[in-house]
């Protein structure tokens, strides 16, 4: 068991750290919240870096440091409109322990609140809203960012992956997955020429966030107002389109991610339009024509990607994904290809939608 008060004591904080409690469920970093002489409201929060999903943490916390200074001399109140990062007393943005454990740490933000998971369209319009507000405050960041995960979204890397995925055989699975290998192989050339536009920087290259789920989003605990983005681990520079893309496989989506009953799953049209609403209430004239026009593309494709990533995992073994049963990968690769067909069936009407906006 680690003493987080000797880690906490590394960090140049205010005050004496008098009780540490752990917050949320830690599935890639373990977080924890420092209480300072005695108040009742956390004054930090601490985490642990996972440097086994993030390999250079302190290009990482770099990454960070700069975006958000950035940030604070756009907004009116920058201890709360953005991350705050709190060093380490020998001047470094982060700990490292004599296991080999990195630590950061940074300012809690007073007085906000966060959801889990968005499941009303006015939930989704905030949460469009949040990532529209965090691309437009960046939208002229012209620093080039470190690649915190190698190939990200990349789906020219992801091939290169998945064709030794099905050379290797690993699990020996292959055999029994003609029709899966078929979804993926037949929309190859079109998710290709997709990514090819970014490559020839026909798409620009913008800061991204990377994991836009709303619970990566804080509001006013008192008026509900948007405060800011969390969670930068995952930024990097590449296309916008990954987040709008990952947000819309999110949000949209009416069943759960690995749902058995692929009855339940498809793509909600009510929460591709309140997303959408959201976002482009700000960005509509931050966007170029090509971004706009590949805006309800960006779904498609992280969908996609989501569906090969899984079917991948399964013909590999399940080395990557954690699984609760042996067929669990392969049922995520189908609750996620029922949502990208949803997606397909409907695509004309979300452009429509935006074109509309």
């Amino acid at each position: 068991m680690k003493d987080l008060n000797k880690i906490a004591a590394q960090f140049a904080i205010e005050g004496q750290a008098c009780a540490i409690k752990p917050l949320g469920e830690g599935f890639i970093n373990d977080t924890y919240l420092i209480f300072t002489d005695g108040k009742d409201s956390p004054s930090y929060i601490l985490q642990r870096k996972n440097h086994l999903v993030f390999p250079d943490v302190p290009a990482m916390m770099d990454n960070i440091r700069r975006v958000t200074e950035f940030i604070k001399t756009k907004v009116s109140d920058p201890l709360r409109e953005t991350l705050t990062v709190i060093p380490a007393k020998d001047g470094k943005l982060y700990y490292k322990d004599e296991d080999g454990c990195f630590w950061a740490v940074c300012l809690f933000i007073r007085d906000s609140r966060s959801y889990d998971r968005a499941d009303t369209p006015e939930l989704a319009y905030q949460g469009g809203l949040g990532l529209g507000v965090f691309h437009k405050l960046v939208s002229d960041f012209k620093e080039p960012l470190f690649e915190t995960i190698k190939g990200f979204h990349n789906i020219r890397w992801r091939f290169s992956q998945w064709d030794e995925a099905l050379r290797r055989n690993a699990a020996g699975r292959v055999g029994s997955l003609g029709e899966e290998i078929g979804w993926i192989e037949s929309r190859r050339e079109r998710m290709l020429a997709f990514w090819e536009k970014f490559e020839k920087g026909e798409i620009p290259t913008r800061v991204t966030h990377n994991d836009t789920k709303i619970s990566n989003f804080l509001f006013d605990a008192k008026d509900g107002s948007l405060l800011c983005a969390i969670d930068l681990d995952t930024m990097m520079s590449s296309t916008m389109l990954n987040d709008t893309g990952d947000a819309l496989r999110s949000y949209t989506n009416t069943g759960a991610e690995d749902d058995r009953d692929l009855g339940k799953v498809g793509m909600s049209m009510e929460m591709f339009k309140a997303y959408m609403k959201g976002y482009l209430s700000v960005m509509k004239d931050e966007l170029t024509p090509v971004e706009k026009e590949n805006l309800a593309f960006s779904g498609l494709y992280i969908t996609y990607e989501q569906v090969l990533r899984f079917l991948m995992d399964y013909i590999d073994g399940d080395t990557y994904y954690k699984t609760k049963y042996p067929e669990h990968n392969l049922v995520r690769t189908h609750a996620q290809y029922k949502l990208l067909t949803s997606m397909e069936e409907q695509f004309d009407e979300m452009n429509a939608f935006i074109a509309s906006l």
